[in-house]
């Protein structure tokens, strides 16, 4: 080697940095920041940026709500069972719902919370009306609800003949948009709370909608459904203008940015596509998960940033320009996606039944359920970092080979009815056995190297 060789190999490492301080975040001082938002204990289910500061809100499957001044969250605990959707009500007051029917709405100066009840199936989409004084609720029971923001009894519209799954209130609040499993976009008149006409009937479900036109005149609705396709309608006309499939099904996220130029869609593959709306090009289209689906998209409050959530329980937050450069979420495998011949079948079943719910280690780790770590011998209901239910506080129960055996056996609802935890069966006696023989190694403080995935 040359004296000259290593100084060729500093120059080229330099300029390899120069050109990456031009393209990657935070090398440039106008530049976006890729980031990481990390703390929830489940799959990220939904993301909201408020107008107002453009401080980040995520909805997770561990039951909480994550409120981020920049990369440290604050966590919002109260829901029993997943949440699906978040929204903010101004930048000091957030609502959410999910699996659990309710609607809470949290205020973030006092820490104080107010439950909303009336849905009899689980929530899936929320809209906030423009003078912040109502809120809508999407739900599977096929009904949309109107609640007034400072309290009052709620109107429920009926129209859908499936679950609802998205809700959009216009600019000027004057009607409400709603998406549902019936593959159907109805137009209501908010003031009468009445229907006033379907735009879409679509021969799948409608899972997303997002509204948008120029100079802050909607004139269209772009939605996504079921079979994979993005479509744009004419508001008015009901025509179709715009089709985009891409031969990934189904579309599950959708988010516009705040100048409604870009709309970015999630799909189960784990592609997020990014369309100019001006000439309804598609401007990226990037393969963000290597692993399950795009649940959440937003755009940050200037439209540089894209945060999204899936599998992970990371949300990842990529500059809008040059979105195909950065490297994908979920780039292992979780484990409840492991194929089967890669688990001995106790830590299969671990896997698929307990895994996303349940950390092997010390700590609840934020997951949905507490942590199974020396679970054995332990009465239920008794760890002090977990929010259990009614029916498992002072419970009886001692967990053992025998009890956990036949909680699989009978299913939560009928062994412990009334607990948070979602109906599981595990019929097969082999099974049941592998499960308790892979929970007494791995849960064990023997095992120094637990898994919480």
């Amino acid at each position: 080697m040359s004296l000259a060789d290593p100084y060729l190999a500093c120059r080229d490492v330099l300029l390899r940095l120069l050109c990456l301080m031009m393209m990657v975040p935070g090398g440039a001082a106008n530049a976006a920041d890729f980031e990481t938002l990390k703390g929830h204990g489940g799959p990220v289910m939904d993301i909201t940026v408020s107008r107002d500061s453009g401080r980040v809100a995520t909805a997770s499957f561990d039951n909480a709500v994550g409120v981020w001044s920049g990369r440290k969250p604050d966590w919002l605990d109260g829901h029993e069972a997943a949440v699906k959707v978040v929204r903010f009500v101004n930048d000091d007051l957030v609502v959410s719902a999910g699996d659990d029917n309710a609607l809470i709405l949290w205020n973030l100066e006092d820490g104080s919370q107010r439950r909303r009840e009336g849905h009899t199936a689980k929530v899936m989409g929320l809209a906030v009306s423009p003078d912040g004084k109502m809120i809508a609720s999407a739900s599977w029971d096929a009904k949309i609800g109107l609640w007034p923001v400072e309290g009052g009894e709620p109107v429920f519209l009926s129209g859908h003949s499936a679950g609802v799954n998205k809700v959009a209130f216009s600019a000027d609040g004057a009607w409400l948009y709603s998406a549902s499993v019936d593959g159907s976009i109805i137009l209501w008149d908010v003031a009468a709370k009445a229907e006033k006409r379907v735009i879409v009937r679509n021969g799948f479900g409608v899972n997303v909608l997002a509204l948008g036109g120029k100079n802050s005149n909607e004139t269209w609705v772009a939605y996504g459904s079921q079979d994979g396709v993005t479509r744009i309608v004419d508001i008015e006309s009901g025509d179709r203008l715009h089709d985009f499939t891409l031969e990934r099904r189904p579309i599950l996220a959708m988010s516009l940015s705040e100048d409604g130029k870009r709309l970015a869609t999630g799909d189960g593959h784990g592609y997020i596509t990014v369309f100019d709306t001006e000439t309804w090009t598609i401007e990226s289209d990037f393969k963000a998960a290597l692993k399950g689906p795009i649940w959440a998209l937003a755009f940050s409050k200037d439209g540089e940033v894209l945060h999204a959530g899936g599998i992970e329980d990371i949300v990842y937050s990529w500059p809008v320009a040059g979105l195909g450069k950065f490297d994908p979420m979920a780039k292992e495998t979780p484990k409840f996606l492991r194929k089967p011949e890669q688990m001995s079948n106790g830590e299969r079943q671990f896997a698929r039944k307990c895994s996303i719910c349940h950390a092997l280690t010390e700590g609840s780790a934020r997951k949905a359920g507490p942590s199974l770590y020396e679970v054995f011998g332990r009465r239920a209901g008794t760890l002090p970092d977990y929010p259990y239910s009614e029916t498992l506080t002072g419970s009886d129960i001692i967990w053992t080979e025998e009890t956990i055996d036949q909680l699989f056996l009978d299913g939560p609802d009928h062994f412990i009815p009334g607990s948070k935890m979602p109906m599981q069966v595990i019929a097969k006696p082999e099974d049941r056995s592998d499960l308790v023989n892979y929970l007494k190694a791995a849960a064990s403080s023997q095992n120094k190297n637990g898994e919480t995935q």
